[in-house]
């Protein structure tokens, strides 16, 4: 097990639902990923690089809900600002996204 974290650090995390509208290639990443634009509702849509190519195809991730993390700093990645941090379970096959029943909402609150 890594360090315990407090329910303190945890509550500092903004951790949102929110339905990828927009995915492309991100060909200047020095890993292979995708540039993601995400819809949070009231919280706007962020945009997000994702490492996810291993198990998802474009045209598979538009529409779909994922969570994130809203409140990290911006982070440039070659000429792309990453703006959310996109959650997933790594395994020997890659990021494996985390999902959400379909009656969570866009900008609804993990807690």
């Amino acid at each position: 097990m890594e360090t315990l974290a407090t329910y303190q650090q945890f509550e500092s995390l903004d951790i949102r639902v929110g339905t990828i509208i927009h995915a492309q290639n991100f060909e200047k990443a020095h890993k292979p990923a995708y540039q993601l634009k995400i819809d949070f509702g009231d919280f706007g849509i962020k945009n997000s690089s994702a490492q996810i190519t291993a198990l998802y195809r474009i045209e598979d991730l538009i529409g779909r809900k994922i969570i994130a993390i809203i409140n990290f700093p911006p982070k440039q990645i070659a000429n792309f600002i990453s703006e959310c941090l996109v959650l997933g379970a790594l395994n020997e096959k890659g990021v494996v996204l985390l999902a959400v029943d379909d009656a969570a909402e866009n900008g609804d609150k993990i807690a």
